[in-house]
């Protein structure tokens, strides 16, 4: 492979990653976002649409005439892989049928107890709430989730671009309840996590809004004096 080749390969794997974090980008967009011409960025996607790793998707910005956005096929989803996909979802079946939906539960609470281990190593010394989803999104991003994350007006958002144990997750969704139970033990007690976007439910990518716990008021005590007259108690 000659340099000029390495070069466009390497453009191209950055338009893909690109498209896979941010969802469907125009051209100028693209050119943009990596610091590249729009020439070069039209060449890029040209080069990707033909190997029918991406296609067009209208956009509407306003009035007018919809803009031509470009996002990744299935195949282009497929360039980020899923870790040992089919192995996976067969053992996950065997399992089911030999030892039963218990003894799948019994595995998934096991690796649920070694992943928050290692996330809690990981985010040790961390004190305030944007340190503690820092680490986590770089330890989500080293497992290849393409984790980061962002502010929200209540805390943090914590956005996971892509999914590497999908079909294992669309063969037991206990993994995604188990990953969520993860995130709520090893970020504190003083935040709550929710689940607001779902790459099993169809969305683009799956994302967690991360914010401090809300304290309860304490209930105010009347202390006026009581009107009226006691009665007797007979």
């Amino acid at each position: 492979m000659g340099l000029e080749e390495t070069d466009a390969q390497f453009g191209s794997e950055r338009v893909l990653a690109l498209i896979k974090r941010r969802g469907p980008q125009r051209a100028t967009d693209v050119a943009l976002a990596l610091g590249i011409t729009a020439e070069a960025a039209r060449q890029q996607i040209v080069r990707l649409a033909g190997r029918e790793l991406l296609a067009p998707r209208a956009q509407q910005h306003g009035r007018g005439r919809p803009a031509q956005a470009w996002d990744l096929t299935d195949a282009g989803h497929a360039r980020f892989p899923d870790r040992h996909a089919e192995v996976t979802v067969r053992l996950i079946d065997a399992v089911r049928t030999a030892f039963g939906e218990a003894a799948l539960d019994g595995l998934i609470a096991q690796r649920e107890t070694e992943t928050q281990r290692a996330y809690a190593a990981a985010l040790r010394g961390a004190t305030s709430l944007a340190a503690r989803v820092g680490r986590l999104a770089a330890a989500r991003t080293r497992e290849g989730y393409m984790a980061e994350f962002e502010r929200a007006p209540d805390g943090f958002v914590l956005i996971e671009n892509h999914c590497p144990i999908c079909a294992a997750a669309a063969a037991c969704q206990g993994f995604c309840r188990s990953e969520l139970d993860v995130f709520r033990a090893v970020l504190g007690d003083d935040v709550t996590v929710e689940r607001t976007d779902h790459i099993l439910a169809g969305a683009r990518r799956c994302a967690y809004l991360i914010a401090p716990r809300k304290k309860a008021k304490p209930h105010a005590v009347d202390r006026r004096p009581r009107v009226g007259r006691t009665q007797d108690r007979r």
